[in-house]
This record gives C-alpha cells, sequence and structure tokens, in this order.
C-alpha cells in the first residue's frame, strides 16, 4: 500500500500582497500548504507555533525586519531542516545576509523561478 505524500509547508513573510499571491501561487505549484503574514512581529508569533519546510522572506517588513527573524529561524534548533529564500530588492541587505539564506533571489522574482526553485528544494540533493 502505498504511503500518503506529505504536504510541505511553506510560509512568505512579504508585505506587497501581489509578490505574497505570486509566491504562493508558485509554492501551491510546487505542493506546499502556504501561511502567510505581510509584518514581522506576526511572523515571529507565527514561529513560535509553526515549523515550516520552507520560508520565503522578504528584508524589508513593518515592526520586525527579516534579518532579525533570519536569525531568528537560524538560531533555533527547530528550524534545523528550514530552508529560506530570502526575496529581496535591496542587494547591500541580500548581501549581507547570504551567508545565512539557503537562496537569495532579488526581486522582480519571476513566477517561473519561484515555482522551479522551491520544487527543487523539495528533493533531498537540492
Amino acid at each position: 500500500m502505498p504511503q500518503p505524500s506529505t504536504k510541505l509547508t511553506a510560509l512568505i513573510i512579504e508585505d506587497e500582497p501581489d509578490l505574497v499571491h505570486i509566491f504562493a501561487r508558485a509554492l501551491e505549484i510546487s505542493g506546499y500548504i502556504i501561511e502567510s503574514t505581510g509584518d514581522g512581529a506576526e511572523a515571529m508569533s507565527l514561529l513560535a507555533s509553526l515549523v515550516p519546510d520552507v520560508v520565503v522572506l522578504d528584508l524589508h517588513l513593518p515592526t520586525v525586519s527579516g534579518q532579525e527573524i533570519l536569525q531568528t529561524i537560524r538560531g533555533d534548533g527547530r528550524f534545523q531542516s528550514t530552508r529560506v529564500i530570502i526575496a529581496t530588492a535591496d542587494y547591500h541587505s541580500a548581501d549581507e545576509v547570504r551567508q545565512d539564506a539557503d537562496l537569495v533571489l532579488l526581486k522582480p522574482i519571476s513566477f517561473k523561478q519561484l515555482r522551479d526553485l522551491s520544487a527543487r528544494l523539495r528533493t533531498p540533493d537540492a
């Protein structure tokens, strides 16, 4: 009897609603269940109870910065297997966090680009 496939969870932390929609659709096609927020403090609250498989993280957010959220994720052993995709238009900030992220994507990010990359993250050899 085949094993049921386990759905993976993606947390999108992005304050631009149009980008949230694009990212969510791309990740859904890749098989993820989506949670999202556009506020840094709300993201920290979600992360207190949720351990996503993938986080798509903007660096410039209201209330708590993406850099602080990334530090929280990387400093907490619960997120050891969580992949973090930084999505930002700020090249300098992206360069500062590159060593702590699994992927850094500079905006604008295409639907196809995120869909293909998120699908690759599902495979063990990604």
